[in-house]
C-alpha cells in the first residue's frame, strides 16, 4: 500500500501490471458473470471502489492512534485572567489560579481531564501555587494578592480542608511561593513585594506539635517576584568517616525588583540564614527579574540557576563544579536568548537539561 498525501495511487509500474491483470481477469471470468447476470464491466469497477472506501476507513481511523502525542485543552472556567497552572508530583492532578480569587482543581488522566474542587479564601489576585511532596500528602499552597497564603489538603477525594491560613503574612502583595525538597521537612517559601521571604516551618504532627512557625528575610526593599528552592544534595566528604558525605543545608533562590539575583543558604551551626549576591560581570540583568529556577542536581558541587527578565533575557547562572578550588564561589553568567517580548516564566525539566 503507497501513501500520497493519505492513501494514493500506486506507482506506474504497479499500475501498468494491475491493468493488464484487470484485463486478463476479465477476458477469463467474463462468461461466468455474464451467465449470472452481472456484466464483466460493471463487477471490475465495483472491487476498486469497496477497496477504496476501506482505504478510506482506514484513513480515517490512522489519527486515533496518534492519539496520545495531542495536547490537552483545559476549559478552566475562571472569571478572569489566569496567572498560574502547576501538575503535583504524579501528574495527576492540575491546580490553577486566577484573578478571580478561586483555585481550580482538576483530575488529570490519560488525554482526559475532569472537574475537582474549586477553593476559596483568598480576597485578591492568586498569583501563583506550590504542591508539596506527597510524603505530607496532597497539599496546596497559594500566594495571593491580599498578603496572606492559603495551604489547603485533600482529606478525601474532591475534599478540601484549609490546613492552614496566613492572613495578613506580609504587608504588601505575596508574589512567589514554593515548598522546599521534602528532605528538609515540610517548609514553604513565600516572596512579597515588601522585599521580605517567609519560610514557613511545620513542626511534625509525628512530634506531637502541629504548629508553623514563621521566619523573615530581608531581601530587597524594592520587593521580590520570584522564589525558587534549590535541589537536595550532597557535597564534600566528612573528614575521618569513609564514603561518606555531608547534605548541603537549604538553599533559597531569590529574584528582585532590583534586577538583582540572591541565594540565601542556611548555616547549618547556628541555623542562621546568609545571604550570598549571585552576580557576574559577563552578564547581567537590566530591568525586573521576574522568575529564578534551580535545576535539578546533575553535578556534584555544581549549582545552576535560570533567571528571566522584563529585560526580555534569560539568563543561565553556573557555580562551582570546576577542579579549581579557586573559582568555587565564583558564579558565570550566559545569556539564553534575547525574546521580542518580557520573559515571566522558566522552569526546568526533570533532567535539567531542557529549559522551558
Amino acid at each position: 500500500m503507497y501513501a500520497q498525501g493519505g492513501y494514493g495511487q500506486a506507482p506506474p509500474q504497479q499500475q501498468q501490471y494491475n491493468a493488464g491483470y484487470q484485463q486478463q481477469q476479465q477476458q477469463q471470468y467474463a462468461p461466468q458473470q455474464q451467465q449470472y447476470g452481472v456484466p464483466a464491466q460493471q463487477q471490475m469497477t465495483e472491487q476498486p471502489q469497496q477497496a477504496q472506501q476501506t482505504q478510506q476507513q482506514e484513513t480515517q481511523a490512522a489519527p486515533t492512534d496518534q492519539s496520545k502525542a495531542q495536547p490537552i485543552y483545559v476549559d478552566t472556567q475562571h472569571d478572569d485572567m489566569v496567572h498560574d497552572a502547576q501538575l503535583d508530583y504524579y501528574g495527576t492532578k492540575l491546580a490553577t489560579s486566577s484573578s478571580d480569587r478561586t483555585v481550580k482543581i482538576y483530575d488529570v488522566s490519560g488525554n482526559s481531564y475532569a472537574p475537582n474542587a474549586t477553593l476559596t479564601g483568598h480576597s485578591g489576585p492568586i498569583y501563583q501555587l506550590s504542591w508539596s511532596h506527597p510524603k505530607y500528602g496532597t497539599l496546596l499552597a497559594s500566594a495571593s494578592f491580599d498578603g496572606s497564603v492559603l495551604i489547603h489538603r485533600e482529606s478525601r477525594q474532591g475534599e478540601w480542608i484549609l490546613v492552614k491560613a496566613f492572613v495578613g503574612l506580609h504587608e504588601s502583595s505575596v508574589n512567589s511561593v514554593q515548598f522546599a525538597p521534602h528532605e528538609y521537612g515540610l517548609v514553604c517559601a513565600a516572596g512579597s513585594s515588601d522585599g521580605k521571604v517567609s519560610i514557613l516551618t511545620h513542626g511534625g504532627e509525628s512530634n506531637g506539635d502541629d504548629e508553623w512557625t514563621v521566619e523573615y528575610l530581608n531581601d530587597t526593599p524594592l520587593g521580590v517576584n520570584a522564589v525558587s528552592w534549590a535541589p537536595y544534595g550532597v557535597g564534600k566528604e566528612k573528614e575521618g568517616e569513609d564514603e561518606q558525605c555531608e547534605p548541603l543545608p537549604p538553599r533559597l533562590v531569590t529574584g528582585g525588583s532590583d534586577n538583582g539575583i540572591r541565594m540565601w543558604t542556611k548555616n547549618a551551626s547556628t541555623g542562621i540564614w546568609e545571604q550570598t549576591v549571585v552576580e557576574c560581570s559577563d552578564a547581567h540583568h537590566k530591568d525586573w527579574v521576574r522568575d529564578v529556577a534551580c535545576a535539578p542536581s546533575i553535578i556534584p558541587g555544581m549549582n545552576v540557576i535560570a533567571s528571566c527578565s522584563e529585560d526580555k533575557t534569560a539568563i543561565i547562572w553556573k557555580q562551582g563544579g570546576d577542579d579549581t578550588a579557586a573559582d568555587e564561589k565564583k558564579w558565570s553568567a550566559k545569556v539564553l536568548n534575547t525574546f521580542e517580548d518580557p520573559v515571566w516564566r522558566v522552569s526546568w525539566s526533570i533532567t535539567g537539561n531542557i529549559l522551558a
